[in-house]
């Protein structure tokens, strides 16, 4: 059987960072599970941050992250650093089929297993099965509304992931950060 991620956006607009994840499990042309939540917060609620992958692994990951962040004394881009190191050089942790996507409303990264620590021009991220129909989606989204509140935005591209892409549903999830 083959699982299929959730779909993730994180972006960082007007001052507000948010994430957003759709709800469904699916293990090969199976919906397992329809209301997933796969969006956490860190440090208090100062970190927001989402994974596509299996849970286990994201879990494993969110730990090491938080033990990242306190080494480092809340610093986001030096955790992330310091994560994608340890996740890529480490012969148990290069197992782990996840990616994150995690902001501090300052900073917003993708994270992968290969070492990638990403922090896009446009602070959007989206990961997942219908992570190129969100992103696309949000930028369309800020380019005709410039005014929209990222909440809204992650919403929205969701919504729109969710018309598109088989492993995405509407039942969405959204957090954040003022």
């Amino acid at each position: 059987m083959k699982s299929r991620s959730t779909t993730i956006i994180g972006l960082i607009h007007n001052g507000m960072a948010a994430m957003a994840g759709d709800g469904q499990i699916t293990f090969d042309d199976t919906i397992l599970k329809t209301n997933s939540n796969k969006i956490r917060t860190m440090q208090d609620g100062a970190i927001l941050s989402g994974f596509a992958g299996t849970a286990a692994d994201a879990l494993a990951l969110y730990e090491l992250l938080e033990k990242k962040l306190e080494e480092c004394s809340g610093r986001l881009p030096k955790a992330a650093v310091e994560l994608a190191k340890e996740w890529r050089t480490d012969k148990v942790l290069q197992k782990l089929e996840a990616v994150i996507a995690v902001t501090d409303k300052k900073n917003i990264f993708l994270l992968s297993g290969n070492g990638d620590v990403v922090e896009p021009d446009d602070n959007i991220v989206a990961i997942g099965s219908g992570g190129s129909y969100a992103l696309a989606a949000a930028r369309a989204l800020i380019f005709a509304n410039p005014k929209m509140k990222a909440d809204k935005i992650a919403h929205k591209a969701l919504e729109i992931a969710s018309d598109i892409c088989i492993y995405t549903n509407n039942i969405i999830t959204v957090k954040t950060i003022k």
